[in-house]
């Protein structure tokens, strides 16, 4: 996406059709008796331990000891000193306790591989700021927002943790993330292979950086998954675009069109008219990252399949721009009111508040430089081509810093990943990021696993009755890769002594 705002909105991530071929992952998996962990049982209860560290501001510089409070959690039932591990989730773009109780799955195993869970928020989100209320000020405070910084604290508080909690020090430690958390995951057992056994990065768009995937891929797959979910669905919001603009042309349009919408806040200006659609696209956006096959609440309540859900209302491209846009209204009502609650629609907002807009438009602004575009041909959005230039002066506008995009592939190696060991990349096919994440083997170890009817690292959700079977199988060969890296571990320890 060109403009910069549909760019931010896109990018805090979190995290269909008729079923799509097995992939050889998990085709290979159809003999593989499900893990314990994952036949039908009650919810797990969450319950944990808040604590916090004191962490170095600076990690790479001397000339300041200034220290800040990064919160963790820990949850220790099924912990065992004996033979035991601990999972860390590699905390991301929010609120830690949100991410910890919409990531199930930790909790679904740990009896299984005897495991602590930590869950390490991520500097500048939830709790965790470095210079208190000062820390979104200026680029001179948001400075040690990077993911490099980050990673040291995760690699700081495991050292913590195995120094301080008796029975840790010896025990294997495998990082897990989903979405930007995912990418950390994946890039600590790069960079700090001493301290994680293994990684499990799910929904992890590690390539959707420069030149490494096209830029329209992701509004592809978005369109992908609005086309198999109902007859002319996409074309339906390929045409609003139009309708919108001419609707708005007209004196009475703006009225009109707020009216019909239920917008909060009346239209007032052409500006206002390129910020409702640029709400419109990221609610088609979230709605293809969180197309679940169940009822769920994780960046807003939704029915089961949201996706066909909304499509019950686009059946008819060829009505005319008045009734198209009432039918749009209709569709967006799934996403923004399927509790009944919404008493209007407010084009400010489209997720959780869990999650740090602030923060991650600094991010992107910086580091995490990921090209967008469209074309309205391939996809059902407006043409859109990627911009760099104006994308780098809307920053500078914001923000006061210019953004580096090719320093992530410096820095973690781009598609250049093969000399490392024990990855797990798992990508849901309806997902959107998957075109930017890691989708065949790399090598015995640099792992793919590709599910026909996942979403946004929906394998790292909690196990559901209604999860398809090619989750279950995702899960179940995670976890038998996890209990390798763990007897690897033992292995090479009872070795050493």
């Amino acid at each position: 996406m060109g403009r910069r705002s549909l760019l931010l909105l896109l990018l805090a991530f979190l995290t269909p059709g008729a079923a799509t071929a097995v992939p050889p992952a998990l085709r290979a998996l159809s003999s593989l008796h499900l893990s314990t962990s994952f036949r039908s049982r009650p919810a797990v209860a969450m319950k944990y331990s808040i604590h916090y560290i004191q962490q170095k501001v600076d990690h790479f510089g001397f000339h300041t000891d200034k220290t800040f409070k990064q919160r963790y959690l820990i949850a220790d039932k099924h912990w065992k000193e004996d033979g035991g591990s601990i999972l860390f989730y590699t905390g991301n773009e929010g609120d830690i306790i949100w991410f910890c109780n919409n990531t199930g799955f930790m909790w679904d195993v740990a009896e299984e591989l005897k495991a602590m869970l930590v869950f390490a928020e991520h500097r500048y989100y939830g709790e965790s700021l470095p210079f208190g209320a000062n820390s979104f000020k200026d680029s001179r405070h948001l400075n040690f927002l990077t993911t490099e910084q980050a990673l040291a604290d995760f690699a700081t508080l495991i050292k913590y943790l195995k120094r301080t909690i008796p029975g840790a020090r010896n025990q294997p430690v495998i990082a897990l993330g989903g979405s930007y958390g995912g990418m950390l995951a994946a890039w600590f057992r790069m960079k700090y292979p001493h301290l994680v056994v293994g990684a499990l990065a799910s929904s992890a768009p590690i390539w959707q950086f420069e030149n490494m995937v096209p830029c329209g891929v992701f509004m592809k797959i978005v369109t992908t998954d609005f086309r198999k979910s109902g007859p002319n669905c996409s074309e339906s919001i390929r045409r609003s675009w139009d309708a919108i603009s001419r609707l708005t042309e007209k004196g009475t349009g703006l009225h009109w069109l707020s009216e019909a919408l239920h917008l909060c806040t009346p239209l007032t200006e052409s500006q206002d008219v390129q910020h409702l659609k640029d709400w419109i696209s990221e609610t088609w956006v979230n709605l293809a990252m969180v197309d679940y096959p169940y009822e769920s609440n994780f960046l807003q309540p939704l029915p089961a399949w949201p996706i066909k859900v909304v499509c019950q209302y686009l059946k008819n491209p060829n009505v005319s721009d008045t009734w198209l846009l009432q039918n749009i209204f209709q569709a967006l009502n799934v996403y923004y009111n399927y509790s009944g609650q919404a008493r209007c629609l407010n084009i400010s907002e489209t997720a959780t508040s869990s999650l740090g807009a602030l923060g991650w438009s600094y991010q992107t602004c910086t580091e995490m430089v990921m090209p967008f575009c469209s074309n309205g041909i391939d996809d059902m959005f407006e043409p859109h081509s990627w911009n760099f230039k104006e994308f780098s002066d809307d920053c500078f506008k914001q923000w006061g810093v210019k953004p580096r995009p090719s320093w992530i592939p410096t820095m973690y190696g781009g598609k250049n990943i093969s000399s490392h060991t024990n990855i797990i990349f798992s990508n849901g096919e309806i997902d959107p990021w998957s075109g930017g994440g890691v989708t065949k083997d790399i090598t015995d170890t640099l792992l793919a696993i590709v599910i026909p009817e996942g979403a946004h690292h929906l394998d790292l959700r909690a196990n559901n009755a209604f999860d398809p079977v090619t989750v279950l199988l995702a899960r179940s060969l995670e976890v038998r890769h996890m209990k390798q890296w763990i007897k690897d571990f033992y292995a090479s320890l009872g070795k050493m002594h």
